[in-house]
């Protein structure tokens, strides 16, 4: 992650930003005499909060858990051809 003063920040704000959101890379703002902080695009943010709600959530984590077992030995669910053909045909 880059970094930059926040002096650097405020007077180039506006290029921060577009580069922030075109390349999806968070910006670490550093301070003097407080605490840092990071600059990250909405949909980037957005992500992340679904990321974590999905590490959170125990049951699904172990749903995911239990359909990769199954996927690795083959046995997990199999879709009809009815059933592929309107997934594919999307």
């Amino acid at each position: 992650m880059d970094s930059v003063s926040v002096n650097k920040f405020r007077d180039n704000l506006k290029s921060f930003v577009e580069q922030i959101v075109a390349n999806h890379m968070p910006l670490k703002v550093t301070r003097r005499m407080g605490e840092d902080f990071v600059v990250i695009s909405a949909e980037d943010w957005e992500r992340e909060q679904e990321t974590l709600y999905v590490l959170q959530n125990t049951s699904l984590m172990a749903q995911i858990a239990g359909s990769l077992g199954t996927h690795t030995k083959k046995k997990g669910y199999k879709p009809t051809k009815e059933e592929l053909s309107e997934i594919t045909g999307l």
